[in-house]
């Protein structure tokens, strides 16, 4: 399937994003902390969200290109705010994995008309020190230009076992293509200390879905659990916890897309 990339450029910034389907819904996709952009795998996300082209355009943003020296996650949800505001998205389906979450929660907060529901994907309200221990490994690896160690290293963290075992060959290629840029990058986007929006979450009146991970071992199976808590108990609210798929859950879990679309397909009372 062949996906252009295509650039938004605003007055302060340029930011990569492409779409697929023609469905009146907006929905948009923001992905996790990786090693190297996703940009380059348009076509098989487009493949791999295939079942929700019919009744949204999806759309998937990047980070902005020229990265300042310190990009902290509000200014990440600020720089995609404006840019779907750019593209014209408004009241869209937003989901946010890893990272991406917290750029989501971020946005539902500051941006309530931006979003209509949000989907929460492995990820956390507030990066904590105990939470910092794999990320911490991963920007020393990249530091150091250890490419072959870092992607390997991220893998296991991120990864079930028997699933690293079997993705090692591809992990050890992925990681001759890394860039002295990549690298650079990496170490920017990584820092996410100080993150902590855990407070602000009553702010989000939008249905969520909070999917979470029993196993993940990168940002642990509470985050999900306090994320719900402190959404309150309002209505609109669903919480799913898996359990042996570790943090990419959102890639292993055969009805992971089945819940997020039927999250997304219910109608609101």
């Amino acid at each position: 399937m062949g996906i252009e990339v295509k650039t938004v450029k605003t007055d302060a910034f340029s930011m990569d994003w492409f779409s697929f389907g023609k469905g009146e819904r907006a929905m948009v996709i923001l992905p996790g902390l990786s090693v190297q952009s996703v940009m380059g795998l348009a076509g098989l996300v487009a493949e791999a969200y295939k079942m929700f082209a019919g009744d949204h355009t999806v759309y998937m943003f990047d980070r902005r290109k020229d990265l300042p020296a310190s990009y902290p996650i509000k200014e990440m949800a600020e720089d995609t705010a404006e840019a779907m505001r750019s593209l014209g998205i408004r009241d869209a389906d937003l989901f946010g994995a890893s990272q991406g979450g917290m750029i989501a929660m971020q946005i539902a907060i500051d941006d309530p008309d931006l979003v209509h529901k949000l989907v929460l994907c492995s990820t956390s309200s507030a990066v904590e020190e105990k939470q910092y221990g794999a990320i911490g490994r991963w920007v020393d690896l990249a530091k150091a230009g250890d490419r072959e160690g870092l992607y390997m290293a991220f893998g296991e963290a991120v990864y079930p076992e028997d699933v690293f075992e079997k993705s090692k060959k591809a992990l050890s290629d992925a990681a001759k293509t890394v860039t002295g840029e990549d690298l650079e990058r990496f170490v920017i986007l990584a820092d996410m200390k100080g993150f902590d929006v855990t407070d602000d979450l009553k702010k989000i009146q939008c249905p969520a879905l909070v999917l979470g991970s029993m196993d993940d071992q990168v940002l642990g199976y509470e985050a999900s659990f306090r994320i719900a808590e402190n959404l309150g108990r309002k209505k609109g609210l669903v919480l799913h916890m898996y359990d042996g798929y570790g943090h990419a859950a959102y890639d292993l879990a055969p009805d992971y897309k089945e819940q997020v679309l039927k999250f997304l397909s219910d109608p609101e009372d």
